[in-house]
């Protein structure tokens, strides 16, 4: 099984080194936040709309879900563990903290 949560420095590596190209990096900020910054193989689902398109996101995929600070993405990451999804690790810190580890 995989862990239920990854450090930022941890996250950091496995996206700068290209580990995380076969899972999904779930992030669910608002579109503003989006806007602002955002990974660039990250797919946008705000939190809101998690529910109606749990049919987009592959179970058999591990999925890496992130917000601004690591709160919103733990709701998201135990609402996917209770519909099925087992593959689901929080990003711990969120965008704010990867972006600090991120190669420039």
């Amino acid at each position: 099984m995989e862990p239920l949560s990854i450090t930022p420095q941890e996250f950091a590596q496995k996206y700068n080194d290209n580990e995380l190209k076969h899972d999904i990096i779930l992030d669910v900020r608002e579109p503003y936040e989006w806007d602002a910054y955002h990974l660039e193989d990250a797919t946008h689902l705000p939190m809101k709309d998690i529910p109606e398109n749990l049919d987009q996101l592959d179970k058999k995929k591990t999925i890496y879900v992130m917000c601004a600070h690591g709160v919103r993405s733990w709701h998201v990451q135990q609402y996917l563990l209770t519909n099925g999804f087992d593959k689901v690790v929080n990003v711990e810190g969120g965008i704010a903290a990867v972006a600090y580890y991120m190669k420039e």
